[in-house]
């Protein structure tokens, strides 16, 4: 894995819009525009790729420990020059507020089997006899389940619908007009008339068979235009 894999990823996950990354690096005190994260976020064999360095790669993962943990006051951590898989599996731990065994556990939820000692290990500095290297395998794992727990919905478009369908109701109803819905407005079409508009003759009998039902006066047309004798 490179830096721009983890840095896509991460975006990915927690559903971070450019306004939002720049917003991370600044909080890490690295200033960065827009098109460098459309750069660093584009596939390694498109034209317009730009290789994430480690500095800015420690910068954006430090102003994200920051967003999910808070800001300290004080100084900020520096951004190491030098980052390796076991730094970048450190800083995505004290962001999420991972203990060793809820690491475990969240590997686990992918299939990938860790133990404690092994966990451990990454964490040692690289002149200790117990450090070891943490493999790409294990860096790619760790992505993919907290992709799993922490994914972040894309969500945007349907409030939007929402906030404007709010917004249409509020100004029907400040307008002083009785609001009625599409499905109302469907009803109220297709409804049928009002059965007292129907004639009935006064003098016809009802039926002792069906005297629920209502006999109307039906005339014929040479009836209705028929001259009256003079």
């Amino acid at each position: 894995m490179n830096n721009n894999d983890v840095l896509r990823r991460i975006r990915y996950t927690f559903n971070f819009n450019d306004k939002q990354m720049i917003a991370l690096f600044a909080s890490a005190g690295m200033n960065v525009s827009r098109e460098q994260i459309s750069q660093w976020l584009k596939k390694d064999n498109d034209s317009d790729f730009v290789a994430c360095v480690d500095v800015q790669l420690a910068s954006f993962l430090n102003g994200f420990i920051n967003e999910k943990r808070g800001k300290k006051e004080g100084a900020q951590a520096v951004a190491e020059k030098r980052l390796s898989n076991n730094v970048i599996l450190t800083k995505l731990k004290i962001a999420l507020n991972l203990k060793a065994e809820e690491l475990i556990t969240l590997l686990e939820s992918v299939d990938f089997r860790l133990s404690k000692p092994e966990l451990t290990a990454f964490s040692r500095k690289p002149e200790h006899k117990n450090y070891r290297m943490c493999k790409d395998q294990v860096l790619r794992n760790l992505l993919q389940a907290i992709d799993k727990k922490y994914h972040v919905a894309r969500t945007t478009k349907y409030k939007a619908d929402e906030q404007n369908n709010s917004s249409a109701s509020d100004l029907k109803k400040s307008s002083g007009k009785r609001y009625i819905s599409k499905k109302t407005e469907e009803y109220i079409e297709g409804a049928r008339p009002n059965s007292s508009a129907i004639y009935v003759n006064p003098n016809s009998k009802k039926s002792t068979k069906d005297s629920a039902s209502r006999k109307t006066l039906k005339l014929r047309p040479e009836d209705i235009y028929k001259q009256p004798n003079k």
